[in-house]
């Protein structure tokens, strides 16, 4: 009998180990690990999107270092905020960064400008997120700004040369709703097989524009890149051709995770980008 009973307690002893193994595996199984990846037109990360046409990336993660050429712009008065993907690059009334072009950037023929911004009305005068600067004349090689603005409208406004500085182009008919205390994520192409200029903004088309014989986007006489405001608000001016002006002034926000290509990137892309990025990916 004592037998018996020693074997049949060895059992009951194993058979409750056993219970107690296999529970704690099933506390430990995590169902997450067996979902697929999300995927957005076919990338799951914004890093993925056209990897290799991406020639400036930056992240202002408490710096002012581009990821992919590790040229660090360089900051007057900015500081890190709160950003869209942990921090952005807060900038303010005459605050900016200004970073030198790489020599990809002055090759660009075809190309795409994506960035976030969250910025309040400005009443002092234009925002200009991003400008390319000519240090000959009074407007840069690329412009991109806020202007017309209202409580609930603002115009988006482009200005950039084109075709070894002979052609200029303006568009000035794309206009946001509610742009103001929200991220936007806005994005520029331009096809230089078309000539033709597109505008994004939360990854949907806002409007497209024909510029015949623009060819390729003029990058000459351009040392700079200025982020926050336009090439002529700096001080000093980064153009001989001007300087400061009474109806411009700077983004009042935050910018957060530009990038800049080598192609212009299909609305599918963009709006990947957008859908990832909008998720931290």
């Amino acid at each position: 009998m004592t037998k018996i009973y020693f074997i049949n307690a060895v059992r009951r002893f194993l058979i409750f180990s056993a219970c107690l193994y296999m529970s704690s595996c099933q506390k430990s199984f995590d169902a997450n690990s067996y979902k697929p990846a999300r995927t957005f037109g076919g990338y799951t990360s914004s890093n993925a999107v056209a990897g290799a046409n991406l020639i400036d990336h930056f992240s202002f993660e408490g710096n002012l270092k581009d990821s992919v050429s590790n040229i660090a712009a360089v900051g007057t008065g900015t500081s890190y905020g709160v950003g869209l993907k942990g921090q952005g690059l807060a900038i303010g009334l005459n605050h900016y960064a200004i970073f030198t072009p790489t020599a990809k950037i002055k090759q660009l023929s075809s190309m795409t400008i994506a960035f976030w911004i969250n910025t309040p009305i400005n009443a002092a005068g234009i925002q200009t997120p991003i400008s390319f600067v000519n240090q000959n004349q009074f407007w840069g090689n690329l412009d991109m700004f806020f202007d017309g603005q209202s409580a609930n409208s603002s115009v988006f406004k482009v200005h950039a040369f084109g075709n070894n500085g002979t052609k200029e182009a303006w568009l000035t008919s794309w206009k946001i709703a509610n742009p103001w205390d929200t991220w936007l994520y806005i994005s520029l192409t331009y096809d230089n097989a078309s000539s033709t200029f597109s505008f994004y903004v939360n990854g949907t088309l806002v409007g497209a524009s024909v510029q015949t014989g623009f060819g390729t986007p003029n990058f000459a006489n351009c040392p700079d890149i200025v982020l926050g405001t336009i090439q002529f608000q700096t001080n000093p001016s980064l153009t001989s051709a001007t300087t400061a002006q009474g109806w411009a002034s700077n983004v009042l926000g935050t910018m957060d995770e530009l990038r800049i290509y080598d192609k212009a990137l299909s609305s599918s892309d963009i709006k990947a980008l957008y859908q990832l990025e909008g998720l931290g990916l």
